[in-house]
């Protein structure tokens, strides 16, 4: 990435999750310098993090053990995105209060990067409408924030005031240093994962669908700055909670009426779930015992056909995932469900099948416009989707 991040940590019990975020970071290819206060210098070791960054920690605003600078102004300077992790009630309220009285309250005040605060501390603290009003007016000075989870905390209190998860604060840091921001405005519905068509009580009609796709380009709309949401199925990985809207259905009939009730506000729709095409007509709630079992099937009702014929001047793009002619049928499928793109995937292709964490995709947009990529990582392909989509006419 070639990016900068310098990361505030507060004297906090939560202050033992910031070594995850150092590391999580440095695997993006990040650079990382770390703030110390005095305080959190008694719950982790400088020396944890300056081995885990690759760099000296700074924490003492006289210290002159390394060549001389006004190191909080080189630091402010350096950094691409200014993040505090924990964010204690005193730290920010001291920022708040335009306090700057130690090496990291002075250099988040001479920073004129984005700032992002991960806040962390007792349920009652994190109420008080001191603090409340302290997040406030720095929110409306343009600092972001990221939420406290609700949860367990160290004093034995259960409430808000818990520390956002790593993943969640890691994927806020990306999004801040993202350099592509097309989708900001603008409203992604995603559909991911498989269905499932219910054969009795304990039984039911499904596919290998994983999900992977789809949550891939739900992440990368997420970074490029879209409203995302997302209408899954049956899928083998987490959904992060960087993805605030998840609709989870079951059925494909679940999944066609979620997609109708979401699809009003949304500039473009994703189809990249594996909807089942057929279900049980005699399906029963209790198990079928026997010898012999005997399915009656019968259409389900297509989602992207209806879509295709509602879709105004959203922008369609759908997935075609073949055994056999992908170019041809995947040229059929999206004149068939008046799409404006088709992403087709040979699934025979060691690589591009599923519940595997790469693909090799064919994009053909009307016209017989036809790209046709080699074998990538999930993510990868997901952002030359993204790429795809929005250049749509």
């Amino acid at each position: 990435m070639g990016k900068n991040v310098v990361l505030g940590v507060c004297g906090g019990i939560a202050c033992y999750k910031a070594c995850d975020i150092v590391s999580g970071l440095k695997k993006l290819g990040i650079n990382v310098d770390v703030i110390m206060t005095k305080n959190a210098t008694e719950f982790v070791s400088p020396l944890t993090f300056e081995t885990l960054s690759g760099n000296p920690v700074t924490k003492d605003t006289f210290d002159r053990e390394r060549p001389w600078e006004v190191e909080h102004i080189s630091l402010a300077k350096k950094a691409d995105v200014f993040v505090i992790v924990p964010a204690t009630a005193n730290v920010i309220g001291k920022i708040a209060s335009g306090i700057a009285d130690d090496m990291l309250t002075t250099t988040v005040m001479a920073t004129k990067a984005p700032v992002l605060i991960a806040p962390a501390m007792n349920t009652n603290m994190y109420e008080n409408p001191i603090v409340k009003h302290n997040i406030e007016t720095l929110e409306a000075y343009g600092y972001n924030f990221i939420d406290t989870e609700i949860g367990r905390l160290a004093c034995g209190d259960t409430g808000s005031g818990k520390l956002a998860s790593v993943d969640r604060i890691l994927f806020e840091i990306e999004r801040l240093l993202y350099d592509k921001k097309d989708l900001v405005g603008k409203r992604v519905l995603v559909t991911a994962g498989g269905t499932e068509e219910p054969i009795d009580g304990v039984r039911c009609i499904t596919n290998r669908s994983s999900g992977k796709m789809g949550l891939e380009i739900a992440r990368e709309a997420r970074l490029r700055g879209a409203d995302v949401v997302v209408v899954r199925g049956r899928v083998g990985v987490d959904f992060p909670s960087y993805i605030a809207s998840v609709v989870p259905v079951k059925t494909t009939t679940d999944m066609y009426d979620a997609v109708a009730a979401n699809m009003d506000g949304a500039d473009y729709i994703v189809k990249a779930a594996a909807p089942a095409d057929y279900k049980v007509k005699n399906a029963g709630k209790e198990k079928i015992k026997g010898d012999r079992l005997e399915l009656s099937l019968e259409k389900n009702p297509d989602i992207a056909k209806m879509v295709g014929e509602n879709k105004g001047g959203r922008k369609l793009v759908i997935f075609c995932a073949e055994t056999s002619s992908l170019i041809e049928n995947a040229g059929k499928k999206l004149i068939k469900k008046n799409a404006d793109m088709v992403v087709a995937n040979d699934v025979t292709k060691e690589g591009a099948g599923f519940d595997v964490d790469t693909n090799i995709v064919t994009i053909i947009k009307g016209g017989d416009t036809r790209k046709d990529y080699p074998i990538m990582t999930k993510r990868e392909t997901a952002k030359v989707i993204v790429d795809e989509m929005i250049s749509l006419k």
